[in-house]
C-alpha cells in the first residue's frame, strides 16, 4: 500500500537570533487568498466516461485474463469469502509489540479484535482488502466518511498475520497509529489503488465523500476512459478503421502514467488521468538533505521506482517502464541481454556484456542475475521485497565511507566490507573509480554542510555532464548556501533549465533569500508564475507566496495544492506557513493547532507553533509548546536551543542561559546556540563567560558578522578598546554594510 509520509523538515523555517527569532516579516499588502481553486467537473460527469475493465473482455479476451491475475485487479477489493476466509477461520490470536490482536469471523462478519479508537481492543468489522501477494491488509470504516488500513496483515503464502511496522509498537493516537491519518485510505492510498478516484474532502465538516469508476487497478487506470471506444466499437464491430475516439499513448505519456502511482510525490491536482504530464499534477520528491535515499541514488525508505529510475542511466538511454514491464519481456538476465547482447531495437547502444565474465558468479547461483548486483532487493512492510530501479554499480569503497549499503555485502553477509572491496578491485580495477561514486561523495559532503559539498553542487550545475534528474538533485540541495551571491546566480540560471523538474527544484531552493527581500531572486523567479509546467508554476508562487496574486492561474493553482493537502497536518502546516507570509498570523496559529491536534507527537509542528505564538506576544505559550517538542525529541540541539530563546524572549533568562548550556552539551557544534549563550550571559553581567561562548560560535561561525560584533559591545561595556576596534572592524570585514559595527566604532573615544 502506497502510504505516502510527507517530512515535516523540508517547510521548516531556519531560526536565528536571540529575542527577534520570532517577529513578523514586514508587511506587504498582498492579495488576500481566495477559497475557490480551479473547477473539476462533476463526479458523475467524469465517471460517464468510463466503461469498466469488464467491457474489455470480448475484444481483448488475452490481455483481460491476464489483468485478472495481476496485482493491478488485486491492488483493491471487496472482501471475498473464498479468498479471505482462510486468514480468519479459524480464529487466532497474535502479539506485536505490547499488543495483542485477534482476528475471527462472526457470522458474515470479518473481524480483526484490536486496539483502535479507544484504549481497549474492540471488534472491527473489514469489507475491503488492498494486495493480494505478498501480503493483504484490510480496510475498516471510520466516522466521517474514512476508511483506515489496519497494520496488522496477512501473509497468505505462510498463513501468518504480522504487523506491518514490524517491532514499532504504534499507539492509538499516533498519527502512524492505523487509526491516524498516516494509515487513512482516502488520503493516502486511495488514489493509487482506484481507477479515476475522487478524494472528495471537505474542510468544514473534516469529512470525505470519495468516489471512483472502478475498485482496482482497471484497464482505464492506464488507458483512460473507453466509454465511446466501446460504443464506436459496437457500432462498427467489422471495420478496420481505426477508432477515431482514442488515441494512442506516447512512450512518455505511458511512462508518465506508471510514475503516478510508482512515485514518491506530492499531488498537486488530484486529478491526473492517463495522456498528461506528470509534471503537470505531481511534485517529485527526489534524493536530498534527508535520509530517504541513499547518496548514490539507492533507495532507502519506501521510495518506490520512479524517482530511482529517472537517475538511472537506463531511463537516460531511452529505457522506459514498457521495456521490460510486459508480458512478452522475458524474464531474468535474458531480459537484460536483449539490449546487453545489442539484438534488441532501438537500444544496440548498450554495452554488450557477457554475465558469466561481468558477474563473476556461475549463471546458476544465486549471484548470477543481473537484477541481484544491479536492482537489489529491500524488504518493506515486513514481507514486500522491491527491486532498486536506479541501477547502481555495488561499490564496497562507499559502503566504507559513507555506510552505504553494496549488493556483494547484501548477499554475503557474513563477510566484511574489506573483503567485498579486495575482490571489487581485482575484477574491475580503475573501472570502479567512475563519477556515480565522485558525486556520491559530493552530495554526501553536501549534506553534511560541508562547503566543499555545495562547490560540488554548483559545478554540477555549471559545467554540464549531468543528467536532468542528477541536475535537480544539485539545485535542491543547494538551498542552505542560497543566500550567497555565487549559488544564488547558479540557481537563477537553472530557471531556465530544459528540464522542468530541475527548474522546480531551483526555484524552491531560491526560497530563504526571497525570504529575506533579495530582490534578484524575487525579480527572477516572477516569470517562472507562467512556465510551462504547473510544478513549476505552483513552486514560484509558493516561494512568492507572500505577494503572488492568488487570482491569477499561478496562484489558483497553489491554492488548489494546498486544499487539496488540507486533510493532512503537513497540510495544515503549509497552509499556516502561507497565512504567516500574508500577515495573517491568527490564522496561521489555527492551522498549526489544527496540526498538533491531528499530529500531536510532532516536535516539528510544536516548534512552529510555538514560533507563531510568540509572534503573537505569547512568549509563555510558546515555551509550552517548545517544552513538549524537547520532552517528544530529547536528544535535539536544535528544540532545546530554540527553548533557550522562548525563555529568553520569556524574560526568564536564568532558565534561557540552562537551556542554552544543555542545547551545546548536546551538539558543541551548534553554533547560534553559543552565539545566543553569550548574549544571554551578557544580559546577566557575566561577561568572562559570554566571551567565552562568543569565541566558540566564531570559532564554529567565522564568517558570520554578528558574532565579532557581539563580542565588541561586551568588550565596549568593559572598557577594552582596543579588542573593541579590532572585533568591529571584524565584523566589518565581513560585512562592509554592517551599519551597527560601523557606529559603535564612530562612537568610540579617541585612541590614546
Amino acid at each position: 500500500m502506497p502510504i505516502a509520509v510527507v517530512g515535516l523538515a523540508a517547510f521548516l523555517t531556519v531560526v536565528a537570533g536571540l529575542v527577534c527569532w520570532f517577529k513578523l516579516p514586514t508587511a506587504l499588502g498582498a492579495t488576500p487568498a481566495t477559497n475557490s481553486p480551479p473547477g473539476i467537473e462533476d463526479d458523475r460527469k467524469i465517471f460517464s466516461a468510463y466503461a469498466g475493465s469488464a467491457s474489455c473482455q470480448e475484444c481483448h479476451h488475452r490481455q483481460y485474463e491476464l489483468w485478472s491475475q495481476s496485482s493491478h485487479r488485486f491492488a483493491e477489493r471487496a472482501l471475498q469469502p473464498e479468498l479471505d476466509r482462510p486468514a480468519f477461520d479459524p480464529p487466532r490470536a497474535f502479539k506485536h509489540g505490547t499488543q495483542s490482536t485477534e482476528t475471527r469471523l462472526r457470522g458474515a462478519d470479518y473481524e480483526i479484535v484490536t486496539p483502535g479508537f479507544h484504549t481497549n481492543a474492540e471488534p472491527y468489522r473489514v469489507a475491503r482488502v488492498i494486495g493480494r501477494d505478498p501480503l493483504r491488509q484490510f480496510l475498516a470504516a471510520a466516522p466521517g466518511g474514512r476508511w483506515q488500513a489496519l497494520e496488522t496483515a496477512y501473509d497468505p503464502k505462510s498463513n501468518a498475520w504480522f504487523d506491518v511496522y514490524g517491532d514499532e509498537d504504534r499507539k492509538p493516537g499516533e498519527w502512524g497509529h492505523w487509526t491516524g491519518r498516516g494509515m487513512n485510505w482516502n488520503s493516502t492510498c486511495a488514489t493509487c489503488h482506484n481507477t479515476c478516484l475522487r478524494k472528495n474532502y471537505d474542510a468544514a465538516t473534516d469529512s470525505y465523500h470519495t468516489t471512483m469508476a472502478e475498485m482496482a487497478v482497471g484497464c482505464e487506470a492506464c488507458h483512460g476512459p473507453l466509454k465511446a471506444h466501446v460504443e464506436w466499437r459496437g457500432k462498427n464491430p467489422n471495420t478496420k478503421r481505426p477508432d477515431p475516439t482514442i488515441s494512442k499513448l506516447s512512450r512518455d505519456q505511458t511512462q508518465d502514467t506508471c510514475a503516478a502511482c510508482h512515485a514518491r510525490r506530492d499531488e498537486l491536482t488530484g486529478d491526473f488521468k492517463p495522456g498528461d504530464s506528470f509534471f503537470d499534477h505531481f511534485s517529485l520528491e527526489i534524493l536530498n538533505e534527508t535520509d530517504r535515499w541513499h547518496p548514490d541514488g539507492q533507495v532507502r525508505d519506501e521510495d518506490y521506482e520512479f524517482t530511482s529510475f529517472l537517475g538511472s542511466r537506463m531511463i537516460q538511454s531511452g529505457v522506459h517502464c514498457r521495456d521490460c514491464h510486459r508480458t512478452d519481456s522475458g524474464k531474468g538476465n535474458a531480459l537484460c541481454l536483449r539490449c546487453h547482447q545489442g539484438n534488441f531495437p532501438g537500444f544496440t547502444n548498450a554495452p554488450v556484456i557477457n554475465p558469466a565474465q561481468h558477474g563473476h558468479h556461475k549463471l546458476d547461483d544465486e549471484g548470477g542475475g543481473c537484477v541481484g548486483c544491479h536492482m537489489p532487493a529491500t524488504v518493506y512492510m515486513q514481507r514486500h521485497p522491491r527491486h532498486d530501479h536506479a541501477f547502481t554499480i555495488s561499490d564496497p569503497l562507499l559502503t566504507k565511507q559513507l555506510n552505504i549499503p553494496n549488493a556483494c555485502n547484501r548477499c554475503h553477509t557474513d563477510q566484511s566490507v574489506d573483503w567485498a572491496l579486495k575482490y571489487t578491485g581485482q575484477w574491475y580495477g580503475a573501472g570502479m573509480n567512475r563519477h556515480t561514486r565522485e558525486r556520491t561523495q559530493w552530495i554526501a559532503a553536501a549534506q553534511h554542510g560541508e562547503p566543499a559539498g555545495r562547490d560540488r553542487l554548483i559545478g554540477m550545475l555549471t559545467k554540464g555532464g549531468e543528467t536532468p534528474y542528477w541536475r535537480a538533485v544539485a539545485a535542491g540541495m543547494l538551498w542552505p548556501w542560497a543566500g550567497e551571491p555565487e549559488t544564488r546566480t547558479t540557481l537563477v540560471a537553472r530557471l531556465k533549465d530544459e528540464h522542468p523538474l530541475v527548474r522546480e527544484k531551483a526555484a524552491r531552493s531560491l526560497e530563504p533569500p526571497v525570504e529575506n527581500g533579495n530582490v534578484e531572486a524575487s525579480a527572477a523567479l516572477k516569470p517562472m508564475l507562467n512556465d510551462p509546467m504547473r510544478c513549476v508554476r505552483v513552486a514560484a508562487a509558493w516561494v512568492l507566496r507572500a505577494t503572488v496574486d492568488m487570482r491569477s492561474r499561478a496562484g489558483r493553482e497553489l491554492q488548489q495544492a494546498l486544499d487539496l493537502n488540507a486533510d493532512q497536518p503537513t497540510g495544515q502546516y503549509r497552509l499556516a506557513m502561507f497565512q504567516l507570509a500574508r500577515q495573517q498570523p491568527e490564522e496561521a496559529l489555527a492551522h498549526l493547532r489544527k496540526a498538533v491536534a491531528w499530529d500531536p507527537f510532532s516536535p516539528p509542528l510544536r516548534s512552529e507553533t510555538a514560533r507563531v505564538l510568540s509572534q503573537l506576544d505569547r512568549p509563555a505559550e510558546a515555551v509550552e509548546q517548545l517544552q513538549v517538542a524537547c520532552r517528544l525529541e530529547p536528544q535535539s540541539a536544535d528544540y532545546c536551543f530554540k527553548l533557550g530563546l522562548a525563555w529568553a524572549e520569556a524574560k526568564k533568562l536564568d532558565q534561557a542561559i540552562v537551556t542554552l548550556e544543555a542545547a551545546v552539551k548536546l551538539d558543541p557544534q551548534h553554533a547560534r546556540a553559543w552565539y545566543n549563550l553569550g548574549l544571554a550571559r551578557s544580559a546577566v553581567e557575566k561577561t568572562t563567560e559570554a566571551l567565552e561562548a562568543l569565541n566558540r560560535a566564531e570559532s564554529l561561525a567565522p564568517r558570520d558578522p554578528q558574532i565579532p560584533y557581539a563580542r565588541a559591545t561586551i568588550l565596549a561595556r568593559l572598557g577594552r578598546y582596543d579588542e573593541m576596534r579590532d572585533a568591529a572592524r571584524k565584523a566589518l570585514e565581513l560585512q562592509p554594510d554592517f551599519q551597527p559595527a560601523r557606529e559603535l566604532l564612530q562612537q568610540l573615544p579617541a585612541r590614546r
